[in-house]
């Protein structure tokens, strides 16, 4: 049986809590898109073993480029989100509120099928309990995906989790990673960027990823670009559930657009992509 294991660092301090906190998590959940822990040792060296996900990351498959990673098509791109987003909500109803706070693509492993799978729950919190709506804790994540919110006051909530997903679903759309300080400066930052192009239908084809080359349908990609815009909301109240996420990208993906759309909105654009250092 081929297993992934990952193995604690000796000199790691804080990658001891996270190991416990993967061993508590994935030990007690199970869901088709969070990855199974199949077991762990403690005694000398701290191991995690994990069921092995032959297609890697969903971060090497949007940003990768070469022979062994082809571009995702548009429909492989919505199975993926749409499972994404299923584990997340799985969360985020459980019994205790589980808030994932490390939504991110590299978090999201890809079996031989492309059924994506969410993994390391090393920052995994519970969720609030009683009647309040969030909890306090020491901001840790990664920049670029951690809700402005929890940024900025530490206040964690389980929207929180919704705010990174649209960060993701917005660099499915585009192909672009969240931040990248090798594009010009005013693109450092995708989420700061896009949002006057999700916001219109015109301009929104300047942002779809050029390797679908126009294949996809544009009135689906208008309805992702609403969606993305929901999630990136900034008060955590008005962004919606993981459960209405995952019932708007299914009603989006059982609309059947036609492609030629895609490709007409793509020519378009090719004379403005020019300015877009990608």
């Amino acid at each position: 049986m081929v297993v992934a294991v990952k193995k604690l660092k000796s000199e790691s301090k804080q990658g001891f809590e996270e190991w416990q906190s993967e061993v508590n998590f994935l030990g007690r959940l199970s869901h088709p898109n969070l990855v199974k822990l199949l077991g762990y040792c403690w005694e000398e060296d701290l191991l995690l073993v994990y069921e092995f996900m032959p297609k890697g990351s969903l971060e090497n498959h949007l940003f990768r480029r070469g022979s062994a990673f082809e571009p995702l098509s548009w429909s492989l791109r919505l199975k993926i989100v749409i499972g994404a987003a299923r584990g997340l909500a799985f969360l985020h109803s459980s019994e205790k509120h589980v808030i994932y706070r490390d939504f991110k693509a590299s978090n999201i492993l890809l079996d031989s099928n492309y059924n994506p799978k969410l993994s390391d729950f090393g920052l995994a919190k519970h969720g609030p309990t009683g009647g309040d709506t969030h909890v306090t804790t020491r901001v840790m994540g990664t920049y670029g995906y951690a809700a402005p919110e929890y940024v900025s006051t530490g206040h964690l909530y389980v929207k929180s989790d919704v705010y990174g997903f649209g960060v993701v679903l917005l660099e499915m759309l585009s192909g672009l990673r969240a931040l990248d300080l090798s594009r010009r400066s005013d693109q450092h930052n995708l989420v700061t960027w896009a949002k006057p192009l999700l916001s219109d239908r015109r301009k929104l084809c300047r942002l779809v990823d050029q390797r679908l080359e126009g294949q996809y349908p544009s009135k689906a990609a208008f309805k992702v670009a609403q969606l993305i815009l929901k999630c990136l909301e900034v008060e955590p109240k008005s962004r919606p559930s993981m459960v209405e996420v995952v019932e708007t990208l299914e009603h989006i993906e059982s609309t059947k657009g036609r492609l030629r759309e895609g490709r007409e909105h793509n020519s378009l654009a090719s004379s403005t992509t020019s300015n877009v250092d990608r």
